[in-house]
């Protein structure tokens, strides 16, 4: 009896399925191609986005090799637009361009990338940008565009803090500087290159070398030499 049943069931069940596949069985065929092509065209867009990071890559690579720094710049704003290099492209464009002697059109792409990127990359740009104005701004230009790095917890906190004494020097606020130098010098967080940076102005600052170094003393002119006076011809002897 077990087994009669058995064959009852199966054949109920092909039964079902034959009608499942005439019902849906073009619609199964349709959906295997559809994932068959998908997965195709997945592996084929892969391959050629490999290939197209890969050239990009190698042109990024031959940009920073240019030692023409407009022809560097320029190859840099071919790279800018691209995939994957785009705002490290800009960076490296507006380094270039300083280099180039196009100050003021690097410091305003600087900012820009700055402005649109809250990265690393971003972060950068903006310490390039302060960097490039420290010569040149007031305290509280500089201030104000390295306050987004300026704050706990930035990895960028002491380069920006850097830059902050560098003006309190050249604003020649001397006290100020010397301090900030010194909390650097020791500051754990610190890289150790800016550590000895650090510690090598604030010494420079302790000893007042901000005040006395480059001075030259006047040049001491040496008096023309005594003129030799002709030995007075003798008189001749009357004949």
């Amino acid at each position: 009896m077990s087994d009669i049943f058995r064959e009852v069931e199966e054949d109920v069940r092909r039964e079902r399925a034959e009608k499942i596949w005439k019902r849906y069985g073009t619609y199964i065929i349709a959906a295997g191609v559809l994932v068959f092509v998908g997965i195709g065209g997945w592996q084929l867009w892969q391959r050629y986005d490999r290939q197209e990071r890969e050239k990009i890559s190698a042109q990024f690579v031959a940009a920073q090799r240019i030692s023409n720094p407009r022809d560097a710049a320029n190859a840099f704003v071919d790279l800018a637009g691209g995939k994957g290099y785009g705002e490290i492209a800009r960076l490296s464009q507006a380094s270039a361009m300083f280099a180039a002697g196009q100050r003021k059109e690097a410091i305003d792409l600087y900012k820009e990338i700055a402005a649109r990127d809250n990265g690393p990359v971003g972060s950068v740009a903006r310490l390039r940008a302060a960097w490039a104005l420290a010569e040149t701004a007031s305290r509280s230009e500089l201030t104000e565009l390295l306050k987004p790095l300026d704050k706990p917890g930035s990895p960028w906190r002491e380069n920006a803090a850097e830059i902050l004494a560098f003006a309190d020097y050249k604003a020649m606020d001397l006290k100020s500087a010397q301090a900030k130098y010194a909390a650097l010098a020791v500051n754990p967080e610190a890289p150790d290159a800016l550590k000895a940076r650090a510690k090598a102005m604030a010494d420079y600052l302790k000893t007042g070398g901000a005040v006395t170094y480059g001075s030259v003393p006047p040049e001491v002119i040496p008096p023309p030499p005594q003129a030799v006076a002709a030995p007075a011809t003798a008189p001749a002897k009357p004949q």
